[in-house]
């Protein structure tokens, strides 16, 4: 008897309900219940990584190594938002496990896919911060240029008013916060987070404004810098590689955040509000554009799953929009306008996705195997989370009060109006 049939009827056993296919490295199956997706488990060593760390982290090891495979990766990424396992009891988990055990046989435990990060010391530190950003973006900018548009722009584009390419929708984005914040020649921008430039150059071509765009990633910056040579506005943008928290007495008219809030973390919002108000003039525009959690969280904040912090967002955290106002209102802001863009950001990940399927290649060459097959997963389950409602992206708009005293103008006198703030246009012209 093969060694593998105590493990397929440990499989039949805990989950009667099977939505998917398993096939084993020897052919061996178990045939899915309803139509679904076929799960391919290559290898024994597939096996060890779930016994190791049972559930997302074991299961995202298997398949970073090439142990696991599937025929459909879309199926299984929907799979996995609207199927849930049913609860095993303590001795069919000991009586799976084993099987399961016997099954793979003995073998030497497998070192994590070197993919896989999980970095030391206290969360949201400087140093864990730049850690954490630097294992994402510096797989090289020529791997993100797979899938990007033209622009570079990393963050939801704006589909809504009719955009049929990328391209046409993330200027358009670019523009909506342009308009938003009220820019204006002469004046200056703070970019927090700027990627690759497309904002800050959109802005100092576009509207005339100095920009002073901050990442923690060098070979962004450097890109940057040659795109903005390129647009001929080096003489009003310039690019930087430091931390929020280092600004010290700068001032800026205008300062963007664009998915960038996402690194914060719940513990530091507060600070991250407060360092931003401390380097905004008076009467001065925020926007901050970032990824929320839909679904009611303790505390209003979302820690990713193992899969996600270890290779792709490490310490990523998702607020909700709740917890962001408090932040903002508590730094002495006023909230202009919200809005939510998380159909465009369904639709942006769509493009990425398929640009992305179309260079698997050449993304294997620049960054091998592992990160080909993280990415592949990682574009899927985000377009699936903003689908179906587990996460949304809003555009926060606040202005710092002015602080110039109120006038004494006796009731009923003619007088000046009071300031009125223009609600910004929802739509570039």
């Amino acid at each position: 008897m093969p060694r593998t049939d105590g493990l397929l009827r440990g499989i039949e056993h805990a989950f009667p309900d099977r939505p998917f296919t398993i096939e084993l490295w020897d052919g061996s199956r178990v045939p899915s219940t309803r139509h679904g997706p076929t799960v391919t488990v290559r290898s024994p060593r597939a096996i060890g990584h779930l016994l190791r760390a049972p559930g997302e982290l074991g299961l995202g090891r298997a398949y970073v190594c090439g142990e696991i495979d599937v025929d459909d990766l879309d199926g299984v990424i929907a799979l996995l938002g609207r199927w849930h396992a049913p609860p095993l009891s303590l001795r069919q988990r000991l009586r799976f496990g084993a099987s399961a055990l016997r099954a793979a046989g003995l073998h030497r435990r497998q070192p994590p896919p070197a993919a896989e990060l999980r970095p030391p010391r206290r969360r949201h530190t400087k140093r864990r911060d730049a850690e954490a950003v630097r294992h994402h973006y510096d797989v090289s900018n020529e791997f993100f240029a797979l899938f990007l548009d033209e622009t570079m722009t990393y963050s939801c584009a704006l589909f809504e008013e009719g955009s049929q390419t990328l391209e046409d929708a993330q200027r358009a984005k670019l523009e909506l916060i342009c308009r938003k914040l009220a820019l204006e020649p002469g004046q200056r921008m703070l970019d927090i987070g700027c990627g690759w430039g497309s904002l800050a150059i959109h802005a100092a071509r576009e509207h005339g404004a100095s920009v002073w765009g901050i990442t923690l990633s060098e070979p962004q910056a450097q890109l940057a810098r040659e795109r903005a040579r390129e647009a001929g506005v080096e003489d009003r943008v310039e690019f930087r590689v430091m931390d929020y928290r280092d600004l010290r007495a700068e001032s800026f008219d205008a300062v963007a955040s664009i998915g960038m809030v996402e690194h914060v973390g719940e513990g530091q919002i507060d600070e991250y509000a407060r360092q931003i108000a401390s380097v905004l003039e008076p009467g001065g525009r925020v926007l901050n554009h970032g990824i929320v959690v839909l679904a009611p969280q303790e505390r209003g904040v979302h820690i990713g799953g193992e899969f996600s912090n270890r290779y792709v967002f490490p310490d990523g955290e998702l607020l909700n929009l709740s917890r962001m106002l408090l932040a903002f209102e508590r730094a002495g802001f006023e909230a202009l306008n919200v809005e939510n863009l998380h159909t465009d950001y369904a639709e942006t990940l769509r493009h990425w996705t398929t640009r992305f399927e179309e260079h698997l290649d050449e993304a294997e060459r620049l960054a091998g195997s592992e990160r080909l097959r993280v990415w592949r997963l990682y574009l899927r389950a985000a377009r699936n989370s903003f689908e179906t409602g587990r996460n949304a992206v809003y555009q926060l708009l606040c202005s710092r009060p002015l602080t110039e005293g109120a006038r004494s103008a006796p009731t009923g006198a003619r007088h000046e109006p009071a300031r009125r703030r223009v609600p910004p246009e929802r739509v570039p012209a």
